[in-house]
């Protein structure tokens, strides 16, 4: 059976909602922010060296991070739905949007993060971040308004990982200046399997 080392408000509330979407067994054995730090426990680094969720275990194999979690999900277990055909137009655009999540739109906002923390001394960057943050925005909203998904008429894993980014622009209430992202986080929020990951993963602050 498939072990998840869930966090909970961390990226890997999408794996328990792709597992959910798949309908597979699993296990979640469940970690809990320091509510100082807001960090990671220390228990996680006995399972990943770097000590961060989500990381899976399936198979004698320990798999971290969240976009390689996915793709090795719809390989393994997706029998053909959550991943276009290899060497496919749409096999390279749901590559794109699958590292896109993770490379590209989270790390303008997890500057904004960090640098926020520094209050008046992070002032100078803000501009700079978020501009960034308005471009990969924009760039969203766009081709969310030519299809329902990021890579067509049909859920993919690489909506599992573009997931996170657009709940985030929730969370800075950004969402109502781009109704394409809402119109695709309200769908993804009413799906079953979504509902049912949330109830399994417990807290999530950015749902």
């Amino acid at each position: 059976m498939i072990i998840v080392h869930h966090l909970n408000n961390s990226r890997s509330q999408r794996i328990l909602w792709a597992l959910e979407e798949m309908g597979l067994d699993y296990e979640i054995r469940h970690y809990q922010r320091d509510a100082v730090t807001n960090l990671a426990p220390p228990e996680l680094k006995a399972i990943h060296p770097l000590g961060k969720s989500p990381v899976i275990e399936d198979k004698g194999q320990i798999i971290a991070e969240s976009s390689a979690i996915l793709d090795y999900l719809a390989r393994n277990y997706g029998k053909g739905k959550f991943a276009p055909k290899d060497d496919t137009p749409d096999f390279y655009r749901y590559q794109y949007w699958l590292h896109f999540a993770e490379g590209s739109a989270m790390t303008p906002l997890l500057l904004a993060l960090y640098v926020g923390r520094l209050g008046e001394a992070g002032a100078p960057l803000h501009p700079r971040i978020d501009s960034e943050i308005k471009n990969h925005f924009d760039y969203m909203e766009a081709e969310l308004g030519k299809a329902p998904y990021f890579v067509g008429n049909s859920l993919t894993a690489a909506d599992f990982a573009m997931s996170f980014p657009v709940e985030i622009a929730k969370g800075r209430g950004m969402i109502q200046s781009y109704p394409n992202m809402a119109k695709y986080l309200a769908g993804i929020q009413a799906r079953p399997a979504y509902q049912q990951a949330l109830k399994k993963g417990g807290e999530y602050a950015y749902a």
